[in-house]
């Protein structure tokens, strides 16, 4: 069964967002990492670029497949993970520490669409069978 952290919300597509004040930590989940295996690449915007929930914002790409990034919130990208352009399996060893983008949320009630880890335990149980 995948890692599901409490207190960070969860899209179908499996990004998570941590939010602290009106930023959020964009990353993928523990159950996307394994699912793709070894990560060796992660595409990543630019700071000050846009991003649009429910709209691609990079890719990462695995020995096995390539998967698009969506994002689960709109805003502005203020960080971007350096460490993952040298060291890309940070992802394997921990998804949830290891976020990808930082956003300066737009419209927290966006967030009111995205699931809790309950919700998202149970799609990635149903995912799994």
């Amino acid at each position: 069964m995948a890692n599901v952290m409490e207190g960070l919300y969860y899209s179908e597509s499996h990004e998570y967002v941590r939010v602290e004040g009106e930023y959020g930590y964009v990353g993928i989940t523990d159950y996307a990492q394994n699912a793709l295996g070894t990560v060796v690449y992660v595409d990543m915007p630019e700071v000050d670029d846009d991003v649009e929930a429910g709209s691609d914002f990079g890719a990462v790409e695995s020995v096995k497949a390539a998967s698009d990034l969506i994002s689960p919130v709109t805003g502005v990208v203020v960080e971007v993970n350096s460490e993952l352009e040298d060291t890309p399996e940070l992802i394997n060893s921990d998804a949830f520490a290891n976020w990808i983008i930082k956003v300066k949320i737009a419209d927290m009630t966006e967030l009111d669409n995205l699931m809790n880890a309950q919700a998202y335990a149970e799609l990635c149980e149903r995912e799994a069978h």
